[in-house]
Protein backbone atom coordinates (compact mmCIF):
# COMPACT_ATOMS: atom_id res chain seq x y z
CA UNK A 1 0.00 0.00 0.00
CA UNK A 2 2.74 2.37 0.48
CA UNK A 3 4.62 1.75 -2.68
CA UNK A 4 1.02 2.18 -4.57
CA UNK A 5 0.85 5.78 -2.86
CA UNK A 6 4.68 7.06 -3.08
CA UNK A 7 4.24 5.50 -6.81
CA UNK A 8 0.76 7.35 -7.54
CA UNK A 9 2.12 10.70 -5.53
CA UNK A 10 4.86 11.49 -8.14
CA UNK A 11 2.89 10.07 -10.94
CA UNK A 12 0.45 13.06 -10.23
CA UNK A 13 3.48 15.43 -9.84
CA UNK A 14 4.48 14.54 -13.17
CA UNK A 15 1.06 14.61 -14.95
CA UNK A 16 0.62 17.74 -13.87
CA UNK A 17 3.47 19.25 -14.66
CA UNK A 18 3.40 17.65 -18.00
CA UNK A 19 0.64 20.11 -18.77
CA UNK A 20 1.69 23.41 -17.00
CA UNK A 21 5.34 23.47 -18.46
CA UNK A 22 4.13 25.12 -21.67
CA UNK A 23 3.11 23.41 -25.03
CA UNK A 24 6.40 21.79 -26.11
CA UNK A 25 6.71 19.55 -22.74
CA UNK A 26 3.75 18.88 -22.93
CA UNK A 27 3.71 17.75 -26.53
CA UNK A 28 7.12 16.00 -26.40
CA UNK A 29 5.52 14.02 -23.10
CA UNK A 30 2.43 12.72 -24.38
CA UNK A 31 4.43 11.56 -27.23
CA UNK A 32 6.68 9.83 -25.59
CA UNK A 33 3.64 8.35 -23.16
CA UNK A 34 2.04 7.23 -26.10
CA UNK A 35 4.93 5.59 -27.61
CA UNK A 36 5.25 3.70 -24.08
CA UNK A 37 1.83 2.97 -24.42
CA UNK A 38 1.95 1.45 -27.68
CA UNK A 39 4.91 -1.00 -27.38
CA UNK A 40 2.71 -2.61 -23.73
CA UNK A 41 0.16 -3.05 -25.90
CA UNK A 42 2.27 -5.27 -28.09
CA UNK A 43 4.28 -6.79 -25.97
CA UNK A 44 0.96 -7.97 -24.59
CA UNK A 45 -0.04 -8.99 -28.10
CA UNK A 46 3.26 -10.51 -28.25
CA UNK A 47 2.27 -12.10 -25.15
CA UNK A 48 -0.52 -14.22 -26.24
CA UNK A 49 0.92 -15.83 -29.08
CA UNK A 50 0.78 -13.34 -32.14
CA UNK A 51 2.97 -11.12 -33.79
CA UNK A 52 2.36 -7.85 -34.57
CA UNK A 53 4.23 -5.57 -36.68
CA UNK A 54 5.67 -3.56 -33.63
CA UNK A 55 8.58 -1.63 -35.86
CA UNK A 56 6.03 -0.49 -38.30
CA UNK A 57 3.35 -0.18 -35.56
CA UNK A 58 5.31 2.16 -33.16
CA UNK A 59 6.45 4.30 -36.40
CA UNK A 60 3.03 4.74 -37.29
CA UNK A 61 1.80 5.50 -34.03
CA UNK A 62 4.66 8.16 -33.76
CA UNK A 63 4.21 10.00 -37.36
CA UNK A 64 -0.13 10.16 -36.34
CA UNK A 65 0.60 11.99 -33.39
CA UNK A 66 3.53 14.23 -34.90
CA UNK A 67 1.60 15.63 -38.05
CA UNK A 68 -1.59 16.20 -35.92
CA UNK A 69 0.84 17.88 -33.57
CA UNK A 70 2.39 20.27 -35.91
CA UNK A 71 -1.32 20.96 -37.27
CA UNK A 72 -2.58 22.25 -33.84
CA UNK A 73 0.74 24.16 -33.61
CA UNK A 74 0.52 26.43 -36.77
CA UNK A 75 -1.65 24.89 -39.62
CA UNK A 76 -0.62 25.00 -42.61
CA UNK A 77 -1.31 23.71 -46.30
CA UNK A 78 2.18 22.23 -46.13
CA UNK A 79 1.29 20.57 -42.69
CA UNK A 80 -1.87 19.36 -44.28
CA UNK A 81 -0.28 17.92 -47.27
CA UNK A 82 2.27 15.34 -45.19
CA UNK A 83 -0.44 13.59 -43.88
CA UNK A 84 -0.24 12.13 -46.73
CA UNK A 85 2.79 10.31 -45.93
CA UNK A 86 0.63 7.95 -43.81
CA UNK A 87 -0.60 6.35 -46.67
CA UNK A 88 2.61 5.00 -47.55
CA UNK A 89 3.64 3.83 -44.03
CA UNK A 90 0.22 2.49 -42.86
CA UNK A 91 0.56 0.00 -46.23
CA UNK A 92 3.52 -1.21 -45.00
CA UNK A 93 2.09 -2.91 -42.04
CA UNK A 94 0.36 -5.03 -44.77
CA UNK A 95 3.28 -5.07 -47.12
CA UNK A 96 5.80 -5.98 -44.02
CA UNK A 97 3.68 -8.99 -43.58
CA UNK A 98 4.29 -10.26 -47.55
CA UNK A 99 7.87 -11.10 -46.07
CA UNK A 100 7.05 -12.82 -42.78
CA UNK A 101 6.28 -16.49 -42.39
CA UNK A 102 2.85 -16.61 -40.46
CA UNK A 103 -0.52 -18.89 -40.22
CA UNK A 104 -2.16 -15.45 -39.50
CA UNK A 105 -1.02 -12.25 -41.10
CA UNK A 106 -4.08 -10.88 -40.70
CA UNK A 107 -4.89 -11.22 -38.00
CA UNK A 108 -1.30 -9.55 -36.99
CA UNK A 109 -2.10 -7.12 -38.95
CA UNK A 110 -5.55 -6.27 -36.94
CA UNK A 111 -3.53 -5.93 -33.98
CA UNK A 112 -1.03 -3.68 -35.45
CA UNK A 113 -3.85 -1.22 -36.04
CA UNK A 114 -5.74 -1.85 -33.16
CA UNK A 115 -2.97 -0.64 -31.42
CA UNK A 116 -2.92 2.74 -33.15
CA UNK A 117 -6.66 3.37 -33.06
CA UNK A 118 -7.12 1.96 -29.01
CA UNK A 119 -4.02 4.00 -27.74
CA UNK A 120 -2.39 6.07 -30.23
CA UNK A 121 -5.43 8.38 -31.59
CA UNK A 122 -6.60 8.98 -28.11
CA UNK A 123 -3.55 10.73 -27.11
CA UNK A 124 -3.12 12.82 -30.24
CA UNK A 125 -6.92 13.92 -29.28
CA UNK A 126 -6.03 14.46 -25.50
CA UNK A 127 -3.14 16.58 -27.29
CA UNK A 128 -5.22 18.66 -29.26
CA UNK A 129 -7.44 19.67 -26.44
CA UNK A 130 -5.05 22.49 -25.89
CA UNK A 131 -5.53 23.65 -28.84
CA UNK A 132 -9.09 23.15 -29.24
CA UNK A 133 -9.76 27.02 -29.65
CA UNK A 134 -6.44 27.89 -31.45
CA UNK A 135 -3.80 28.83 -29.03
CA UNK A 136 -2.50 26.74 -26.82
CA UNK A 137 -4.56 26.48 -23.43
CA UNK A 138 -3.47 24.06 -20.84
CA UNK A 139 -6.90 24.31 -18.67
CA UNK A 140 -8.63 21.61 -20.81
CA UNK A 141 -6.20 18.61 -20.98
CA UNK A 142 -5.73 20.40 -16.85
CA UNK A 143 -9.62 19.60 -16.46
CA UNK A 144 -9.60 16.84 -18.07
CA UNK A 145 -7.23 14.72 -15.94
CA UNK A 146 -8.60 16.07 -12.70
CA UNK A 147 -12.44 15.14 -13.50
CA UNK A 148 -10.58 11.66 -14.71
CA UNK A 149 -8.74 11.42 -11.38
CA UNK A 150 -11.97 13.00 -9.44
CA UNK A 151 -14.22 9.97 -11.02
CA UNK A 152 -12.21 7.15 -10.54
CA UNK A 153 -11.55 8.04 -6.34
CA UNK A 154 -15.13 9.04 -6.29
CA UNK A 155 -16.52 5.30 -8.15
CA UNK A 156 -13.71 3.61 -6.00
CA UNK A 157 -14.82 5.06 -2.64
CA UNK A 158 -18.47 5.25 -3.01
CA UNK A 159 -18.58 1.60 -4.61
CA UNK A 160 -16.62 0.11 -1.33
CA UNK A 161 -19.32 1.88 0.70
CA UNK A 162 -22.26 1.75 -0.86
CA UNK A 163 -21.54 -0.91 -3.90
CA UNK A 164 -24.48 -3.91 -4.09
CA UNK A 165 -25.24 -4.39 -7.79
CA UNK A 166 -22.78 -5.37 -10.42
CA UNK A 167 -22.18 -2.90 -13.51
CA UNK A 168 -20.04 -5.37 -15.87
CA UNK A 169 -19.54 -8.56 -13.95
CA UNK A 170 -18.07 -10.45 -16.81
CA UNK A 171 -15.14 -8.00 -17.87
CA UNK A 172 -14.80 -6.04 -14.27
CA UNK A 173 -16.57 -7.88 -10.80
CA UNK A 174 -15.59 -5.03 -8.73
CA UNK A 175 -17.16 -2.09 -10.98
CA UNK A 176 -20.65 -1.75 -9.46
CA UNK A 177 -23.58 0.59 -10.46
CA UNK A 178 -23.29 2.57 -6.72
CA UNK A 179 -19.76 3.43 -7.98
CA UNK A 180 -20.43 4.40 -11.32
CA UNK A 181 -23.09 6.59 -9.79
CA UNK A 182 -20.89 8.47 -7.26
CA UNK A 183 -18.44 8.72 -9.95
CA UNK A 184 -20.26 10.77 -12.17
CA UNK A 185 -21.76 12.98 -8.86
CA UNK A 186 -17.93 13.77 -7.77
CA UNK A 187 -16.87 13.96 -10.91
CA UNK A 188 -19.19 16.97 -11.75
CA UNK A 189 -18.82 18.84 -7.98
CA UNK A 190 -15.46 19.00 -9.06
CA UNK A 191 -16.50 20.63 -12.67
CA UNK A 192 -18.46 23.10 -10.77
CA UNK A 193 -15.24 23.83 -8.98
CA UNK A 194 -13.30 23.76 -12.12
CA UNK A 195 -15.93 25.98 -13.57
CA UNK A 196 -16.15 28.69 -10.83
CA UNK A 197 -11.86 29.14 -11.95
CA UNK A 198 -11.83 28.42 -15.96
CA UNK A 199 -14.40 30.72 -17.39
CA UNK A 200 -13.67 29.10 -21.13
CA UNK A 201 -17.43 27.65 -20.47
CA UNK A 202 -20.38 27.93 -18.72
CA UNK A 203 -20.98 25.59 -15.41
CA UNK A 204 -22.98 23.58 -17.52
CA UNK A 205 -20.73 22.84 -20.40
CA UNK A 206 -17.77 21.90 -17.29
CA UNK A 207 -20.83 19.37 -15.70
CA UNK A 208 -21.48 18.23 -19.31
CA UNK A 209 -17.65 17.55 -19.99
CA UNK A 210 -17.40 15.56 -16.46
CA UNK A 211 -20.57 13.19 -17.29
CA UNK A 212 -18.82 12.30 -20.44
CA UNK A 213 -15.70 11.74 -18.75
CA UNK A 214 -17.39 9.46 -16.32
CA UNK A 215 -19.11 7.48 -19.16
CA UNK A 216 -16.70 6.70 -21.57
CA UNK A 217 -13.79 6.82 -19.09
CA UNK A 218 -15.31 3.93 -17.57
CA UNK A 219 -16.56 2.46 -20.75
CA UNK A 220 -12.85 2.78 -21.43
CA UNK A 221 -11.74 0.86 -18.40
CA UNK A 222 -13.62 -1.71 -19.33
CA UNK A 223 -12.82 -2.49 -23.13
CA UNK A 224 -9.34 -2.86 -21.45
CA UNK A 225 -10.36 -5.48 -19.41
CA UNK A 226 -12.02 -6.95 -22.22
CA UNK A 227 -8.45 -6.97 -23.81
CA UNK A 228 -6.62 -8.27 -20.64
CA UNK A 229 -9.16 -10.67 -19.77
CA UNK A 230 -8.74 -12.10 -23.69
CA UNK A 231 -5.05 -12.51 -23.54
CA UNK A 232 -5.51 -13.88 -20.13
CA UNK A 233 -3.18 -11.07 -18.59
CA UNK A 234 -4.41 -9.62 -15.24
CA UNK A 235 -1.94 -6.27 -15.73
CA UNK A 236 -0.85 -4.87 -18.67
CA UNK A 237 2.46 -4.52 -17.06
CA UNK A 238 4.64 -3.46 -14.47
CA UNK A 239 5.88 -0.02 -15.11
CA UNK A 240 4.78 1.73 -12.08
CA UNK A 241 4.57 -0.43 -8.67
CA UNK A 242 1.29 -0.98 -7.26
CA UNK A 243 -0.25 0.27 -10.21
CA UNK A 244 0.47 -2.43 -12.96
CA UNK A 245 0.88 -0.51 -16.26
CA UNK A 246 0.59 2.64 -18.35
CA UNK A 247 -2.43 1.21 -20.06
CA UNK A 248 -3.90 0.56 -16.77
CA UNK A 249 -3.58 4.03 -15.62
CA UNK A 250 -4.87 5.29 -18.92
CA UNK A 251 -7.22 3.25 -20.20
CA UNK A 252 -9.77 6.13 -18.67
CA UNK A 253 -8.49 8.42 -21.25
CA UNK A 254 -8.63 6.22 -24.44
CA UNK A 255 -12.17 6.38 -25.24
CA UNK A 256 -12.63 9.69 -23.17
CA UNK A 257 -10.50 11.99 -25.15
CA UNK A 258 -11.96 11.68 -28.43
CA UNK A 259 -15.31 12.41 -27.44
CA UNK A 260 -14.79 15.05 -24.90
CA UNK A 261 -12.41 16.83 -27.79
CA UNK A 262 -15.22 16.34 -30.29
CA UNK A 263 -17.72 18.20 -27.61
CA UNK A 264 -15.85 21.02 -27.21
CA UNK A 265 -15.03 21.55 -30.34
CA UNK A 266 -18.68 21.67 -31.41
CA UNK A 267 -19.62 24.27 -28.71
CA UNK A 268 -16.63 26.30 -29.17
CA UNK A 269 -16.73 26.81 -32.41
Amino acid sequence: MKTRAITGFFFVIVMLGSVLLGPYAFGIFYLLLSFLCLNEFYGLIKQSGFKPNVQTGLLNGALIYILFALITYHETFVLHKLLFLLTLTVSGVFIQELFKKSIAPFTNIAYTLAGLVFVCLPFTFFHALAYVKGDFNFHYPLAFLLLLWANDTGAYLVGMKFGRTKLFERHSPKKTWEGFIGGIAISAGVALIIGYFYKELLWNQWVSVAILISCFGTLGDLVESMFKRSINVKDSGGILPGHGGLLDRFDGLFLAAPIVYTYLYLITN
